[in-house]
């Protein structure tokens, strides 16, 4: 199992500078993977032009996008933006997507909430022939003129998206039990519409190190999920803490399939980056 760190360009009132620099230390550590989660109505730094900038500065480590909301975004633009930080980063770049489930943010974009699944099949299939054969409307992504989609959410229609357009799936949180049920899902739909290979599962967790992090950490996923009431609380508090929950956590996932854990920060200081590799020892990058 590989195992990334999320850049924190969710928390309010970072620096864009900071980014850059957690980027390059990411990659100096050994991280396999650099990940944004992304929200359109909060006060978060872009992903894609977050990993571009990721992408200027490193050589090496991957870049995924965990998740964009893909209804949301002209296709042509989408098409474009990826692929273009596709071409920066030499083929780094892989573009996570779901038809997402929170109104507001389909609000601010002036999308209707209702048909989200509608506009994200013409999505889906709009950025695959622009990047296949559409030259005059984005340049072509590195490899395979493609750039790697993965597909977000549990229910059947994003199984079906998955097995149709993705190189895998992502589960957002849960439990090592839920996520391995996930994995186990994204395995059969794999093999039952006759797709050749191993899909990518990805899985996602929240951490902080440091006694000194832990009431910066609570506050920032209680704000981040307070759309939730109460459900918020238990997000925060059920992050991971300790090196040993960190520890466990990766071998509990490991155990059930997932092929890259993404362990996002709750706490933008940069010495979480060294903090967090010193618990799991990524390998280094050859």
């Amino acid at each position: 199992m590989k195992i990334g760190i999320g850049l924190p360009n969710t928390m309010p009132g970072i620096p864009g500078t900071t980014l850059v620099e957690w980027a390059r230390r990411s990659e100096e550590r050994g991280f396999a993977g650099l990940a944004t989660i992304d929200r359109i109505a909060y006060p978060n730094h872009d992903s894609l032009t977050a990993l571009a900038a990721a992408a200027a500065v490193t050589s090496r480590i991957g870049l995924y996008t965990n998740i964009l909301l893909g209804p949301v975004y002209p296709a042509a633009l989408l098409a474009k933006s990826a692929a273009t930080v596709d071409q920066i980063s030499g083929g780094r770049l892989t573009l996570g997507l779901a038809a997402g489930g929170r109104p507001d943010d389909f609000e601010v974009m002036g999308v209707d909430f209702t048909r989200r699944g509608r506009e994200f099949d013409r999505t889906l299939d709009r950025i695959h022939r622009i990047w296949s054969g559409d030259p005059e409307h984005s340049p072509a992504p590195v490899n395979a003129r493609a750039v790697p989609v993965i597909i977000g959410g549990t229910g059947d229609a994003a199984f079906r998206r998955l097995v149709s357009w993705g190189a895998g799936g992502a589960i957002g949180g849960g439990g090592p039990e839920q996520v391995g049920e996930y994995a186990a899902r994204v395995r059969t739909a794999w093999r039952e519409a006759g797709r050749e290979g191993e899909p990518r599962i990805t899985a996602l967790a929240y951490f902080s190190l440091g006694d000194d992090a832990e009431e910066r950490s609570l506050a920032y996923l209680r704000h981040y999920y307070a759309f939730l009431g109460a459900y918020a609380d238990g997000i925060a508090t059920n992050a991971l803490r300790t090196p040993e929950a960190i520890r466990a956590r990766v071998e509990a996932f490991e155990a059930v399939g997932v092929t890259e854990l993404y362990l996002n920060p709750t706490v933008p200081s940069l010495d979480q980056v060294e903090r967090l590799a010193d618990v799991v020892s990524p390998a280094s990058p050859g």
